[in-house]
Parts: C-alpha cells; structure tokens; sequence
C-alpha cells in the first residue's frame, strides 16, 4: 500500500502568477541596489541601505511563499504581505517627516515612489489575492 501525498494548494493560479513576477523584480531591484549600495558607500546612508536589504529579503520569502503554496505558506505569505505593508507605510511616512535621517533614499521611501508605487500597491494587492484565493478554496 502506497501512501499518496496530496499537493500543496497553489498560490499562483491566475493573478497570483502575476504577483510572483512583480516580486521576484523586486527581490532584483532591492538585493541588488541594496548589495551595491552597502558593498560601495555603506557610510553615506546606512540606515537606508539596511532598510533595502530587509525589503529584498522579505520580497524574497514572499516569493518563495507563493511559489511553494499551501495553507502554512499562504498563512506565511499574510503575515510577510502585513509586515511588508506596515514597513512601508513607517519608512514612507518618515522619509517625508524626517528627510534628514535619509541621506538616501531606501526601496520604500515616500511609499515607493523611484518604484512607481509599487512597494506600497503590492502587498495590498497580495493580502487581496491571498484572502480571495482561499475563500474560492474553501468553497
């Protein structure tokens, strides 16, 4: 008698497969500024650079969330989308209130907008799709 495993629900069927390209760019755009950045001129903004290489690594375990899917991923994935939303809403709203503390800027200043708003409209957007995703599941 073989013992069969079910597969992990995905996350990814429709818009989420969208959400996955979205942040994989963004695992790109901050691993690699925030690399460069500390690599060449960590004394000029530390603060900001540390703040892209923590927005990489949370884009990153969102990815992989996704990707991996299931209930325990998708639980993971929310809880990352809330504290990502959270991050930048506090980074967005201090770098407008304390410019000075931001010689340069991080990956979710003023919400995200040298990434066309993006960091601020993708969480929102994954909450979204992980709330409807397993209320269509649960069906």
């Amino acid at each position: 008698m073989t013992a069969t495993r079910e597969k992990p629900a995905r996350l990814i069927g429709g818009p989420g497969l969208l959400l996955v390209w979205f942040y994989g760019v963004m695992v790109v755009g901050a691993v690699s500024r925030s690399a460069y950045q500390i690599a060449t001129e960590f004394d000029r903004a530390p603060l900001s650079y540390v703040l892209s290489a923590v927005a990489g690594v949370v884009y990153g375990f969102i990815t992989y969330t996704l990707v991996r899917g299931g209930e325990t991923a998708r639980r993971a994935a929310q809880v990352c989308c809330a504290a990502e939303l959270a991050g930048v809403l506090i980074v967005g709203t201090w770098t407008l209130a304390e410019p000075s503390a931001f010689p340069d800027s991080t990956v979710w200043s003023q919400y995200g907008m040298e990434y066309v708003f993006i960091p601020v409209l993708l969480p929102l957007s994954a909450l979204y799709w992980l709330r409807r995703s397993r209320n269509a599941e649960a069906r």
